[in-house]
Order: structure tokens, then C-alpha cells, then sequence
């Protein structure tokens, strides 16, 4: 059985549901870098993406503290 990969959005959505926080790094025309932040707000991990829809999606609401629009 093959597993579907986790896309980036809903990646930052199981982070942030989990008591995390996470902030946009960059973002640019092609590429975005996300920090993966402990509740404490210390950075644990990055996510690093080209995929459009993360692109547009971060452009809207570049940090989990942010209200979506």
C-alpha cells in the first residue's frame, strides 16, 4: 500500500493543531521557508516548498498567530 505524501499546507495545519507555532522565513515568487517552532517559539524545524498553493496560502497568513483571511 502506498501512501499519499502530506502536503505542505496540511503539514503546517497538524503543527499548529498540535500546540505548535510556525512563521513564513521567506517567500518568494518560487520557493517558501517555513520555521517549525516549539510552543516556546524556539525553531525545531524548516519546511521548504515550492508548491504554488503553499506560495499563496502564506501570502495570505505568514504565521500561525496570523488570522486567516
Amino acid at each position: 500500500m502506498s501512501r499519499m505524501a502530506e502536503s505542505p499546507i496540511d503539514v503546517l495545519i497538524r503543527w499548529e493543531e498540535a500546540g505548535a507555532a510556525w512563521r513564513t522565513r521567506s517567500l518568494g515568487a518560487d520557493r517558501a521557508v517555513v520555521a517549525l517552532c516549539a510552543c516556546t517559539g524556539e525553531q525545531v524545524d524548516e519546511l521548504c516548498s515550492d508548491d504554488p498553493r503553499l506560495l499563496a496560502y502564506l501570502a495570505a497568513r505568514p504565521r500561525s498567530d496570523a488570522a486567516a483571511d
